[in-house]
């Protein structure tokens, strides 16, 4: 009879997790894992999205990177030069602002909330205020160049200038990578630091042989995240630039957007699409593969 009841209560235990888990599950099949499937096959057709799908095989693929494609390498060219400067740029901004936040301040609470701000504004309206700092003409920036004697910049609307810009518009919004960084910070036990202390050691010492070693798993969860985010940039180039000046922020996903909803090109779109998540599983791999070498958890295998 034990037996009976122990099971009834078992088999009403695994049915309620399965009602709670449902919704989500029935979610990821209806919104992710069937589009994803519906891209893999539009990828091998003909698709305008008017028409019935029409199976070309891997001509897709073969057009976009062996054939005459305007715009495919220079969207690579793009986001590949946005990722190099925004990635590094945003680890380095976020750690040293994360350095700053952990220490002992007047105040801390209310700059801590004040750097995670631009995280909760809207990309549209935080891109308008950008777009008025920069104009070239009257913007906050360029007037400030002017009081330090340098020569002003045309930001969004300059071929050399317009990546750079936008890197630096995006340096502002890091406030949950700092976030992340700070929970790191604050992990790491105070004995380090006095035992380093008490070994003669500066403040170069303890940030290069306790601090950086122990956020480490931090910064390589912050570096990945950082890539995936950086080759998936679209919203800068569709509010501010729309991939000009001369195609110089024309990003990959921008251009993406573009094949699929501009000029109605499903099936190279979903070929894009795939290419895009097939480079981010080779990178997100490598540095998974390297991170042996430098990410140290506490507790782990040497």
């Amino acid at each position: 009879m034990d037996k009976k009841k122990n099971s009834e209560k078992k088999i009403r235990a695994n049915l309620t997790g399965w009602a709670f888990v449902m919704p989500a599950l029935v979610g990821f099949l209806i919104f992710n894992l069937l589009p994803m499937i519906m891209s893999a096959y539009y990828s091998l057709c003909e698709y305008n999205i008017i028409g019935k799908p029409h199976w070309i095989g891997l001509a897709n693929y073969t057009a976009l990177l062996f054939g005459k494609n305007e715009t495919f390498w220079v969207s690579v060219r793009a986001t590949v030069l946005y990722a190099v400067m925004a990635v590094p740029a945003n680890l380095v901004f976020s750690f040293m602002i994360a350095i700053l936040l952990n220490r002992e301040m007047a105040g801390r609470a209310f700059f801590r909330s004040l750097f995670y701000l631009p995280c909760i504004v809207p990309a549209v309206a935080s891109s308008f205020v950008w777009l008025l700092l920069m104009n070239p003409d009257y913007g906050l920036l360029n007037e400030l160049l002017r009081l330090l004697h340098l020569p002003k910049s045309q930001f969004f609307w300059g071929a050399d200038s317009v990546l750079p810009s936008i890197v630096f518009m995006g340096i502002w919004g890091t406030g949950s990578t700092q976030v992340i960084f700070l929970a790191g910070l604050q992990n790491i036990p105070r004995v380090y630091y006095e035992a380093l202390e008490i070994d003669g050691g500066n403040a170069w010492h303890k940030l290069w042989n306790v601090t950086l070693p122990m956020v480490s798993s931090t910064l390589f969860f912050n570096l990945v995240m950082g890539i995936i985010g950086a080759l998936q940039v679209f919203s800068q180039a569709y509010i501010l630039t729309n991939g000009g000046p001369n195609n110089r922020s024309l990003f990959y996903v921008y251009d993406l957007w573009r094949q699929a909803f501009k000029y109605m090109d499903m099936g190279k779109a979903s070929a894009m699409a795939w290419l895009l998540f097939f480079v981010v599983i080779v990178l997100t791999a490598v540095v998974f593969k390297t991170s042996d070498k430098w990410v140290y958890y506490e507790g782990g295998e040497d």
